[in-house]
């Protein structure tokens, strides 16, 4: 089961192609790359191809969401991307934490810029900004609460964003809104298990009971803790996931006629509050490994 999800979780459509020319033709009109990412699996979720897309220019690294990530393990990851030589924030855009700190941090990165820009009789000129970053990680919802009012499109699903455009969102800064971009191939199966979790991979390529199974293995090793408080389970080190996920399913009382489990609308139930936040503030990529 664990090896079918290793092979489906493969998502590389025509207009991912596309989005890596636009961001290649915008790069020049850009000071500065905001990249970004899911706190919760901070590793997994980056392009490994952003470095060479976007050669040459400073990056801001967001760890996003971090309402939904263990906290402890999000302050690890901030001292990883700092010690990369990026400048990192922790913040969650749909409450707007941590986002007062970016203007300031901006302005600190491109600092240099803008005393260019002064000696050339340009003071106060807009610094411009690329967002960027896979499917579903709230490019759009960071450049929303900046701007004040929804301006950019946002939904909870992947491959919202089609086409690039700017934003003025106050404080002399524009942003620029651009697709969500995955690359061609997941080297390492967990990776892209790991997006499909969080929902960068759309649901409708992948299997949702084996991708729950998944979930529930990593779960197992990582959080155990969560699960027992949740799901109301006990001894279950050594399970199996599969029995694990029949296990909730059974609980929360899915069964199906004849008493057969619903393990289908079990593992909608798991990832859905996976997502939701509902199992705690969980971390999945763990800072150093």
């Amino acid at each position: 089961m664990a090896d079918s999800v290793k092979q489906t979780v493969q998502w590389f459509p025509g207009h991912m192609a596309k989005t890596r020319r636009l961001l290649r033709e915008c790069l020049p009109q850009v000071d500065a790359v905001v990249e970004v990412l899911d706190a919760r699996v901070p590793e997994s979720s980056r392009n490994p191809e952003l470095s060479e897309l976007t050669a040459g220019k400073p990056r801001i690294v967001l760890l996003n969401k971090c309402d939904l990530a263990d906290e402890a393990a999000t302050k690890a990851w901030l001292a990883v991307f700092r010690s990369r030589g990026f400048s990192a924030l922790a913040v969650d855009c749909r409450s707007g934490k941590g986002l007062k700190q970016f203007v300031p941090l901006l302005k600190e990165v491109l600092s240099d810029r803008i005393a260019k820009n002064t000696q050339r009789g340009m003071a106060g000129k807009p610094l411009r900004c690329m967002v960027v970053g896979i499917p579903n990680t709230g490019k759009s919802s960071f450049i929303n609460k900046m701007a004040g009012r929804a301006r950019a499109e946002v939904a909870d699903r992947a491959g919202v964003t089609r086409q690039n455009r700017w934003f003025a969102v106050g404080g002399g800064v524009e942003l620029l809104d651009t697709p969500g971009v995955l690359w061609p191939k997941f080297d390492d199966p967990r990776v892209g298990d790991k997006l499909a979790f969080i929902g960068s991979v759309k649901d409708t390529v992948v299997d949702t009971q084996t991708l729950a199974v998944r979930l529930l293995e990593v779960l197992q090793a990582s959080y155990p803790d969560r699960l027992r408080d949740r799901y109301k389970l006990e001894d279950f080190a050594e399970e199996p996931a599969y029995m694990l996920l029949e296990r909730v399913g059974k609980k929360r009382g899915m069964l199906l006629r004849g008493g057969e489990i619903d393990c289908e609308r079990a593992a909608a139930v798991l990832l859905d509050e996976y997502r939701a936040g509902l199992l705690g503030r969980l971390t999945l990529d763990k800072a150093g490994e």
